[in-house]
This record gives C-alpha cells, sequence and structure tokens, in this order.
C-alpha cells in the first residue's frame, strides 16, 4: 500500500491548561474523502488549523506528501498543495468573483519584480494563464452567470461556492473544507455534494472535511474520524463509525447503532 498523502502522528494541542488534543493518529490517502465529526468543541477546527499551520503542534508530528510540515509557514503549505474554506466565510465582498478567484493562483505566480512591474511578455503570458485557470474553475461550479458580480451582492450558498473557487485554483493535492454546507438550504447542500465527489473524480484532489450535515458524511466520505473532548474515539467506514458504541454514547447520545 502506498504511503498516505497526509500523516498525523502523536499530535497533541494544549491552550494553557487546556488540553484540545491529545495523541491524534490520522492518515489521508490520495484520492479519498474523510470527515472529521465530532460534538462542538471536540477540537475538530483546532485540527484542520495545525494540518493548515495556522497554529504549531504542542507535539507530535504532521507530514504532507512526503514533507514533514509541521510547524511550517502557511503560504509554503499552499505551494506543497494545501488549500483551506473556512467555517465563517472569507472572501473580499466587495471584489468580483473572478477577482476572487484570481487570488487564490498567487501562490503559483512565477514572475520577478521587473516582470511584473513592466509588464513585459512574460508577465502577460503567466496572468493569461492564470485567467485561463480561474476561467476553468468558473465553468467546473457553474458560476458563469455571476463571474463579474461583486461576492458580496450574492447569496450565502454562492459566496461559498466562490470560497471553494478560491482554494481550487491554489490547484491543492489535499482541499480542507470546514463545515462547507453549513447555514444552506438542502439544494445548495446537494450542489456541493456533488461537486465534492466531482473535485476528487474529475480533478484528483483528496478532501478533508469538517461535517456535521450527517447525510452528506454518510453518502460521500471514505471514511471518517471521529473526536470528542480532544481525543480521537473511532476512525472507520462511515457504516463503521455509525454503528461504534463509542460514537453512539458521544455523539449521536443513542444506546442502539444509527441510520444516517
Amino acid at each position: 500500500m502506498s504511503a498516505p498523502l497526509l500523516q498525523l502522528s502523536g499530535v497533541k494541542k494544549r491552550f494553557g491548561g487546556v488540553q484540545a488534543l491529545d495523541d491524534i493518529d490520522l492518515e489521508i490517502r490520495a484520492g479519498e474523502i474523510c470527515s472529521v465529526i465530532g460534538p462542538n468543541g471536540a477540537g475538530k477546527t483546532t485540527l484542520f488549523n495545525m494540518i493548515s499551520c495556522l497554529l504549531p503542534p504542542s507535539a507530535g508530528r504532521i507530514v504532507f506528501d512526503g514533507h514533514d510540515v509541521t510547524g511550517v509557514a502557511p503560504h509554503r503549505l499552499a505551494r506543497l498543495g494545501i488549500a483551506r474554506t473556512f467555517q465563517n466565510l472569507a472572501v473580499f465582498k466587495h471584489e468580483s468573483v473572478i477577482d476572487n478567484i484570481l487570488t487564490g493562483l498567487h501562490c503559483r505566480l512565477r514572475t520577478n519584480v521587473f516582470s511584473a512591474a513592466f509588464f513585459d511578455g512574460t508577465a502577460r503570458r503567466v496572468e493569461q494563464e492564470a485567467r485561463e485557470i480561474a476561467e476553468e474553475i468558473v465553468e467546473f461550479l457553474e458560476i458563469e452567470a455571476i463571474r463579474d458580480m461583486p461576492v458580496g451582492t450574492l447569496s450565502y450558498g454562492l459566496q461559498k461556492r466562490v470560497e471553494l473557487g478560491r482554494a481550487l485554483a491554489i490547484q491543492p493535492k489535499l482541499l480542507l473544507l470546514d463545515e462547507m454546507v453549513s447555514g444552506m438550504n438542502q439544494e445548495e447542500t446537494e450542489d456541493i455534494a456533488r461537486f465534492i465527489l466531482d473535485i476528487r473524480d474529475e480533478r484528483g484532489v483528496s478532501v478533508a472535511m469538517i461535517e456535521h450535515e450527517m447525510s452528506i458524511v454518510m453518502d460521500i466520505s471514505d471514511h471518517v474520524c471521529v473526536l470528542n473532548f480532544g481525543r480521537k474515539i473511532a476512525d472507520g467506514t462511515p457504516q463503521e463509525v455509525a454503528n461504534d458504541p463509542h460514537v453512539v454514547a458521544a455523539y449521536l447520545g443513542l444506546e442502539q447503532g444509527v441510520t444516517l
């Protein structure tokens, strides 16, 4: 079996006297959709913040695509191929859809200060390539009709789709989605689930997602990791996790296996 795309070994995070995460081991393989679930305060977003190097772990090791990325700078991580969306919208609301997506390509641009200042042939070629990538993402996410609209004028669901497009512009190997469908209606939720599958199947991007919408978790995940009070209490297929007695007791509060 090939090495995991992402591997966490013994990862811990302490905030003063609070142990937010304790001895977390997790593997995500290429071509996989992994869901991280658990009650509020279980440590899910803290885990993502450490994977995306917004927080350094207190202990443990994080390896991505053969590189030890424990505590590296976030911009370096983006260049290695990890992209992220956030639980709260993080878009440029006064800018257009296409300009928001273009900002995701910044870490991929390869021009020097002189080329950019004089906008020579190299700079023009790089910009043209960036615009072609951005337009392809607009088409992939089916947002051609709103490409020139200010993002702040769009519905919440469309703003989340723009944020997803900006993350895809990084051209990641691994995409981290933090509660992507939170606040969406049923149709928007189904659209995002379809896009996540297409991102994996058509673009070859592995996906790790924090999600409370159990229908998505059960329908599209290859494996599920469950956290509770900062500890991993289960890790397996959706059906295995749904029927794990520790998950039932800690997360779902039921006495029998669950049907989701």
